[in-house]
């Protein structure tokens, strides 16, 4: 019998693809690679010695993890690299991390195709 859910989700992801990107410039290092982006977001609480809870928002992209290959290789995402978003002539720089002691990324989906990953604005060109 066909496993019918990985085959809705896999339709699902391709929609996503198709319709809901666009191209950022994924960089690690001198290497980078362009490829299409779902933009979203994150919410995190961190509660901190004195009991007070910090929240902090990241901005994430999700990408298909197929498409994450920088110098001819497969690869997964790491703190200290960044995505380069160009909107309306600015380029806003947004390095991979994650606030709250939480990996900088994670995947989006039960059959590991998508990544989500976390990032945080650190300078606009």
């Amino acid at each position: 019998m066909a496993d019918v859910l990985n085959m809705g989700l896999k339709w699902l992801e391709d929609q996503r693809h198709e319709h809901l990107t666009r191209e950022v410039t994924y960089q690690r290092g001198a290497e980078s690679v362009t490829l299409l982006a779902t933009i979203g977001k994150s919410d995190f609480e961190q509660l901190d010695e004195f009991g007070v809870v910090h929240r902090a928002q990241s901005r994430d992209f999700l990408i298909r993890a197929q498409d994450l290959v920088i110098s001819g290789t497969s690869t997964s995402p790491q703190a200290g690299d960044s995505i380069r978003e160009t909107e309306a002539g600015v380029t806003y720089v947004h390095e991979v991390m994650s606030p709250a002691g939480q990996p900088p990324w994670r995947y989006s989906d039960a059959f590991r195709r998508t990544l989500r990953i976390h990032t945080k604005l650190v300078s606009t060109e």
